[in-house]
């Protein structure tokens, strides 16, 4: 069923209606009373509704479907969509992001294993190849919804256990263990879903996947984690501030 949020017009604001009526509906969908799948009445009705022009809510529609909230489908209508997850580029880990922005994470840990380590990984953490490293594959959810599959690789050293993986981050097992994370070197890119990612995130056959690759160091200088994740970039953003010289 079609839904029209609730909206008072302060005609005498100087801030412009579209805008008045994109906030008020993105703040909805924000709380919860326009979720996910929600409906919006068609522009006609929503422009009878608030006394507004239809080029206004027009363009107040388009704001929210160029930020990714609401989607425009043939034969369905105007619909709210799962937003974005969007992470800064910071030296943290994505458990600890969507735990600090309230997006309630899960994991669930698909294999954990002590391995011989393949000879890219023991260059990334500076082992000899075939050193004993532990490999571990998780899988991300927030809110329920698969996000992220996350690979890393640690020295051998290390010693997570399954609880350790399923109940929190890996960067507070590390932090637990006496690691200072102190940098990371890391590279952001993108391809198409294999057949088993796209399974597990819940998407279609070779959908676009967003992926990182980041070794990261210890205070001393040491290799202490390297990581291999993808994530299904119609849920998630990597995001960065840039500044001039």
């Amino acid at each position: 069923m079609a839904v029209t949020p609730s909206f008072d017009i302060d005609r005498s604001s100087p801030t412009p209606l579209y805008f008045q009526l994109s906030q008020a509906i993105e703040r909805a969908i924000a709380e919860g009373d326009l979720p996910a799948g929600s409906k919006l009445e068609n522009e006609i009705l929503l422009a009878q509704s608030y006394g507004l022009s239809r080029p206004t809510v027009r363009r107040a529609v388009q704001e929210l479907v160029d930020k990714g909230l609401l989607v425009r489908k043939r034969g369905v209508g105007t619909q709210v969509i799962q937003p974005h997850v969007r992470r800064s580029v910071e030296l943290t880990s994505l458990y600890d992001d969507l735990a600090r922005s309230g997006e309630a994470p899960s994991t669930e840990v698909l294999s954990l294993e002590r391995v011989p380590a393949p000879a890219d990984v023991a260059s990334e953490l500076d082992l000899a190849a075939g050193e004993e490293v532990v490999a571990l594959r998780r899988l991300r959810r927030t809110r329920g919804e698969p996000l992220a599959i996350l690979t890393n690789y640690l020295p051998g050293r290390f010693e997570p256990t399954m609880t350790d993986l399923a109940e929190r981050g890996l960067y507070q097992y590390l932090r637990s263990q006496g690691v200072h994370l102190r940098v990371a070197h890391q590279r952001i890119g993108a391809r198409l879903a294999r057949t088993d990612e796209a399974r597990l995130l819940g998407e279609p056959p070779r959908s676009a996947l967003l992926t990182m690759q980041r070794t990261a160091f210890d205070d001393k200088g040491a290799a202490v984690e390297h990581g291999r994740h993808v994530y299904r970039a119609s849920r998630y953003d990597f995001e960065t501030t840039l500044v001039g010289r």
